[in-house]
């Protein structure tokens, strides 16, 4: 495909943990509002302007879009209806990436790969606009793409602008996907993914699964915040949310979950300030259930940022007991430290370190429990990092695999006998998953699949145990997919 974005995504691996991804909480799904509410004064930038120089950044520099986008949001003077279509229009255009530019193709005559950077994010914009916003009147599109192209170009590129769109328009019942493409191609251009995922993803689990996981992870991401359980109930603060006019209802994965419907950004509330809760994805609310970590224990969360499931643990925990929260990153271990802070926890030991080398710093035999939320390929969270679906290779998963691999054989002795140890990702390939696992399990004949039980409260969702561990996939629930094995080491 022409024009690809590099893009990269922030955070551990490919792991979306808490609200570190800028994505969660901010898509807004046909937000097609193409002004703000009347303002004394105008800002000083346009939502589409932001978002073709974002798209720019991200395609031209190799920056994170999340972060791009978030930093020029705050330099905007934005309506906040302005800053959702322009956050509509930076992640879904990544989002559909190759569609968009399968359509244009047939209306720029040099080809898309050959228009500068901004020019094609201009048009991918417009496109975007004209077939999935379909509240932009069409002709508001154009015009608004010809102003900006005489904005930051010239007259030539303005009227190849307002060319190439028109001629969309006019000859609009063509912009759809040829119904004889092979399955694999046709996934991949109606579901906006590349080829070699598709038909990985197909080899893997099925052309019906697969074509239900390219389309879950166009899905705008739902709200979801975990209840701090040392302060308050889910019920209770159920209640003060609805009392409040806020939308929302229980978690069908987690006892602990909240999915949140209607309410404003939940990072913003006084709960969210004063600890009440913490904005976590369903399916990584299930990893802390799956350590389940009792008062008075020893944990080891061997990569922790930025705190999320380590938090959580804490609340399981009562807040009595120890922690030791390590990461390899100095400057993440603040963010552990933040998160225990606002949250009124004392049980977080935060450290900084590689974890193939926890194995030198502490003892054989030294945890009750321990975690590795591991560095993954994170196919998991494309509805929540688009990018990640044009940057990641097969040599990507690979050598991801190759880490990991090194990092459970690193961390196995410092689980205590009858201890659990829980392996984690973010991602749905089996290679870093059940196939991990059983390599795993494989060399290290002390260990078996522990007692899956602690899941029963997902079991509306027909979660499939395979090697002590479940396999979420997104459309199973509409969370993120993700991997998460229990096991246990034999009892001397």
């Amino acid at each position: 495909m022409s024009g690809n974005i590099p893009g990269r995504s922030s955070g551990k691996g490919q792991k979306a943990n808490g609200n570190s991804s800028g994505r969660e909480g901010n898509r807004r799904p046909n937000s097609g509002k193409s002004g703000g509410a009347s303002r004394s004064q105008q800002p000083k930038t346009s939502a589409r302007t932001l978002a073709v120089k974002v798209l720019s950044a991200v395609e031209q520099d190799g920056a994170y879009s999340n972060l791009e986008l978030n930093r020029r949001l705050k330099e905007a003077d934005l309506s906040p209806a302005d800053a959702g279509l322009a956050t509509e229009l930076v992640y879904g255009t990544i989002a559909r990436l190759n569609t968009l530019d399968y359509f244009l193709e047939r209306y720029v005559a040099k080809g898309v790969s050959k228009l500068q950077p901004w020019v094609r994010s201009l048009l991918r914009i417009s496109v975007y606009q004209m077939i999935y916003l379909d509240r932009i009147p069409e002709h508001a599109v154009v015009s608004e793409a010809v102003n900006l192209a005489k904005k930051l170009g010239h007259q030539g590129i303005s009227g190849m602008v307002n060319g190439v769109l028109r001629n969309m328009i006019r000859n609009r019942e063509e912009l759809r996907i040829p119904e004889h493409l092979p399955v694999a191609e046709r996934i991949s251009l109606e579901h906006s993914h590349p080829l070699w995922m598709v038909e990985r993803w197909i080899a893997q689990y099925g052309e019906e699964t697969a074509e239900a996981i390219c389309r879950a992870n166009n899905e705008p991401p739902a709200v979801s915040v975990r209840v701090n359980t040392t302060m308050t109930t889910r019920e209770k603060l159920m209640h003060e949310m609805t009392s409040t006019g806020a939308v929302v209802e229980a978690s069908r994965l987690s006892s602990d979950g909240i999915l949140v419907r209607s309410g404003g950004n939940m990072a913003l509330t006084s709960w969210y300030r004063d600890g009440l809760f913490s904005v976590q994805d369903e399916s990584s609310m299930l990893v802390a259930e799956a350590v389940a970590p009792e008062v008075d224990q020893l944990v080891l969360d061997c990569c922790a940022a930025p705190g999320g499931k380590t938090a959580h643990m804490a609340e399981k925990m009562q807040d009595r007991g120890r922690i030791v929260a390590n990461d390899v990153h100095a400057h993440k271990r603040q963010l552990i430290l933040d998160q225990a802070e606002r949250l009124g926890l004392t049980c977080i030991d935060a450290v900084t370190g590689d974890a193939l080398d926890l194995n030198e710093r502490y003892p054989e035999a030294s945890f009750d429990r321990i975690l590795l939320d591991a560095p993954c390929s994170g196919l998991g969270v494309i509805r929540r990092k688009p990018d990640v679906k044009w940057t990641k290779t097969v040599k990507d998963i690979e050598d991801i695999a190759g880490l990991q691999r090194e990092l459970l054989d690193q961390v196995a002795p410092l689980l205590k006998p009858g201890g659990i140890l829980v392996y984690s990702t973010c991602t749905i390939e089996p290679a870093e998953n059940e196939d991990m696992v059983a390599g795993f399990l494989n060399r290290h004949p002390e260990y078996s699949p522990a007692e899956a039980s602690v899941w029963s409260e997902s079991e509306t969702v027909n979660l499939k145990v395979v090697n002590g561990g479940i396999q979420i996939l997104p459309q199973y629930a509409h969370s993120d997919g993700f991997f998460i094995a229990r096991l246990t080491k034999t009892a001397e």
